[in-house]
């Protein structure tokens, strides 16, 4: 029993050890005076209030940790608990202690997620820049809020005293929060560029520190005076984290290694681990640090794999979801705004958080500087570095218990820990464009590309049925020497659970073939990047990089975007939602991957091909002198169309390709133009954009045909036809021996030659062609690649039409007007970059 100080008083709470559930309301009882019943209401109460919270701070993009915590001062004495009815019926005081004990049990279970998401291998591969970072982003904050609290925050005179006051104070003030920050890092998009990999490995080094301190620190306070105790403490909170080393780790490992592969673990050895985290955080309860400790070191024996990914799937939702926001609700609980009163405390509080911001962006910057980064990548490290959340909640409920902190300064940290996180967003926001550290590249499109330089296509996967299709179209991309392909493979997967976005790079060196997948998604990740690694080995002049991104649909686009943009490709393919049945049909596979494609057509940085898959079978039997494969390309004109131009014309250059181009010319200009033309020079005439496309796609034809005079596998053709009926004839009368269809999404494009084809649309983001291609009534066993090509904004603003004859970029007008009457006979051009393409 805690001992009282001199002229110290305390409330005394009664509790009934019977009162657990009521008799019911018709018994004339108020079930609030009864444990489980008051219990209920208060859980509801807090997740509904902390969901309200979520909501509103959506918008700009807050940690859940802020709405939990907010929640708390919502229904705690600072607003709410004001009320004395609703403080003594809903949040009585003898309800506290069945709340404190349940958010504990909750913060353990998170202390030992956390820990058992720690990859303990990558503290061996982090590089001194995190490390000077962590270190110098601690010491200055540290320094600096430690000073300003000694000397100027009107506290009781034990406090200004209290070496352990000020060791809590600077903990809460130089810790950064490394779950919150890795939230913060996958909502921002940042979590796989250089600045995330720094700040996510500084706050590993960060929080090992801080863990460190706050051992300490309590020891500190359970120990007034220096003593053979805190010897005691110390050496037996080492003996703990040896013995986790040395012992529970390689049973652990041991169990693991007995368990038959692709077999679950048993629900004893689950209950084993569950024990074990009970007794890690009794022994080092019993030994003076903190139970929290014990379980995250617990959590961090736990070796990365099969088991690590099992606790998670059955710990964290109830965890993060109940009882994580009841822990942070009763902080707020125990928070009182209304004891910090007048300008004079408010203007000090506000003067530490700047002082502290301030101190651990300076550190950082300096280091940063020092490491060869911009001042701009130093700032941004800097904000992410003041990230605040659990950590600091932790510390400062540690505080409060042990009566370090008086309710006077735990209210005011709490705020700190609130103002600290809020500004984070967005700051970084304001501050970093993530668009303007990456260098503007020209050749974003299959038509710009060089002829004899590396072609970068990103391929994206959602099952492994797309995978045969996939690699036999880009083995007829005619990978050469001059001319060799670079696939990223990235496999698109739903995000599940409550974990961060992540875009996994797979190395393929690190890789073991033995190594079992300890999920499904893993093992369909696997199977997928294996078919790509034996495509790679059995092929030349192919080199293939396997990604997995996971995330939510609703941002999936964004790391296929992002991705297409950091590696420089000039062509996006993406499978078609839907998959031909047995009988010949199109039947929607997962209809939230449209959604994926729809926004990268939209927000792609290059050219993007949709794939519907068919079947394109290889034939790899057959001689040389036979084609593998007969591909057709439908030409009606515009910039998406002379993209799957040149994207069979490039296909062309294998020797297994027979190439057929169907040119659709409308009958009605034809005779237009035959009978109205005239040269005479009086004769105004105004050039439009449809004009000059025009020319564009004259002068391209031209190139091809005759650059494919002499090649027997390449068909040129035209068919005159006035509507849309009469085209979907021609494309019906086509002969069967097509493999694959290459057409334009034809963006942009308003043509009479497909009038009325889009009146049944089922899918209008493939164009009206490509719509009626995929579509189960076209009677076709070939596969269509619809394209779309890149005229973003930095190509409209450049002007960027084709690469000139020095590789240089041309306007469209340039372009038309230099090839108006072609100087140098087309055989001695540079077919894809010297011939507008």
């Amino acid at each position: 029993m805690p001992t009282l100080e001199v002229n110290e008083t305390r409330d005394i709470v009664c509790y009934s050890a019977v009162m657990i559930t009521t008799d019911g309301v018709w018994h004339k009882e108020n079930p609030l005076h009864y444990s489980l019943p008051l219990f209920i209401v208060q859980v509801m109460l807090v997740v509904i209030v902390t969901r309200l919270f979520v909501f509103i701070l959506k918008p700009f993009r807050q940690p859940r940790v802020i709405s939990e915590i907010l929640g708390g001062i919502l229904l705690g004495p600072s607003l709410l608990g004001k009320n004395k009815t609703f403080a003594e019926q809903v949040f009585p005081k003898r309800s506290v202690i069945l709340i404190e004990t349940m958010s504990n049990v909750g913060i353990l279970f998170f202390m030992f997620l956390v820990g058992v998401g720690m990859d303990t291998s990558a503290l061996s591969r982090i590089g001194k820049k995190a490390v000077a970072i962590a270190v110098v982003g601690m010491v200055l904050p540290f320094a600096l809020g430690s000073l300003f609290a000694t000397f100027f925050i009107q506290l009781s005179k034990e406090e200004h005293r209290s070496p352990s006051y000020i060791l809590f104070l600077g903990v809460v003030l130089s810790v950064t929060a490394f779950p919150v920050l890795a939230r913060i890092l996958a909502e921002l998009k940042l979590i796989n560029t250089e600045i995330g990999n720094v700040a996510l490995s500084s706050a590993i080094v960060n929080d090992i520190i801080s863990w460190v301190l706050l051992a300490i620190s309590v020891t500190m306070v359970e120990n007034d005076k220096p003593s053979v105790s805190v010897l005691l403490v110390s050496l037996t909170s080492a003996a703990f984290v040896a013995l986790n080393v040395f012992a529970v780790r390689p049973l652990i490992l041991w169990t693991i290694r007995r368990t038959p592969e692709g077999e679950p673990f048993s629900d004893f050895f689950i209950c084993m681990i569950l024990s074990g985290l009970m007794i890690s955080g009794l022994i080092t309860d019993v030994i003076g640090t903190h139970a929290l400790f014990g379980a995250f070191v617990f959590g961090l024996a736990i070796p990365n794999g099969p088991l690590g990914l099992t606790l998670v799937e059955r710990l964290e939702d109830f965890m993060s979801i109940l009882l994580l926001p009841l822990f942070f609700a009763s902080s707020g609980l125990k928070t009182d705004l209304g004891l910090l009163k007048g300008f004079g405390i408010w203007s000090e509080l506000l003067t530490l958080v700047g002082l502290s911001c301030i101190g651990k962006i300076v550190g950082t910057i300096a280091v940063a500087v020092y490491y060869q980064m911009s001042v701009r990548d130093g700032v941004v490290l800097g904000l992410l570095m003041n990230t605040k959340g659990i950590i600091e909640v932790i510390v400062l409920n540690i505080g409060k218990e042990q009566k370090v902190l008086s309710e006077e300064s735990f209210a005011s940290m709490v705020i700190i820990t609130i103002i600290m996180t809020g500004i984070i967003v967005p700051g970084i926001t304001a501050i970093y464009k993530p668009s303007r550290g990456i260098i503007s590249y020209k050749r974003r499109t299959i038509q710009a590309s060089h002829r004899d330089a590396e072609f970068r296509v990103l391929v994206c996967i959602h099952t492994p049925k797309n995978v045969p299709t996939m690699i036999n179209l880009l083995d007829a991309t005619n990978p050469s020497k001059t001319s060799p392909i670079c696939i990223y493979v990235l496999h698109l997967t739903e995000l599940t659970g409550h974990a961060s976005a992540l875009l996994i790079v797979h190395n393929q060196n690190a890789r073991k073939s033995d190594q079992t997948p300890y999920n499904r998604p893993q093992a369909v990740s696997d199977h997928i990047i294996n078919a790509f690694e034996i495509y790679e080995q059995n092929s030349s002049n192919i080199s293939v990089q396997p990604l997995t991104a996971i995330s939510p649909y609703s941002s999936m686009h964004e790391d296929v975007c992002n991705l297409a943009q950091d590696k420089r490709v000039a062509f996006i393919i993406l499978p078609f939602h839907k998959q031909q049945t047995v009988d010949g049909g199109m039947e929607a596979t997962n209809m939230p991957f449209r959604n994926v494609n729809r926004n990268v057509l939209a927000k792609a940085p290059c050219s993007v091909g949709i794939l519907v898959d068919r079947g394109l079978t290889v034939s790899n039997h057959l001689r040389p002198d036979q084609k593998s494969h007969h591909v057709a390309v439908l030409f009606f004109g515009g910039p998406d169309d002379r993209e799957a131009l040149s994207y069979g014309w490039r296909m062309s250059e294998n020797e297994g390709i027979f190439l057929s181009v169907m040119r659709f010319v409308n009958g009605e200009e034809v005779n237009h133009d035959h009978s109205g033309h005239t040269d005479e020079p009086g004769v105004l005439t105004v050039e439009t954009d449809k004009d000059t496309q025009k020319q564009l796609d004259e002068k391209l034809i031209e190139w091809f045909r005759t650059s494919h005079l002499d090649d027997d596998s390449v068909v040129y053709f035209e068919k005159m036809v006035s509507n849309g009926e009469q085209t979907m004839a021609a494309i019906r009368s086509m002969d069967d021996i097509h493999d694959l269809f290459i057409i334009g999404k034809g963006r942009g494009m308003t043509s009479p030659l497909t009038a009325g084809l889009t009146d049944w649309s089922e899918c209008p983001e493939l164009g009206a062609i490509g719509d009626l291609l995929a579509s189960a009534d076209f009677s076709a066993t070939a596969s269509v690649l619809i394209v779309q090509q890149y005229v973003g904004v930095e190509l409209e603003e450049d002007g960027l039409g084709a690469p000139g004859p020095d590789n240089t970029v041309m306007t469209n007008e340039e372009y038309v007007t230099q090839n108006d009457h072609p100087s140098t006979p087309p055989r001695e051009h540079n077919l894809l970059n010297e011939e507008r393409l």
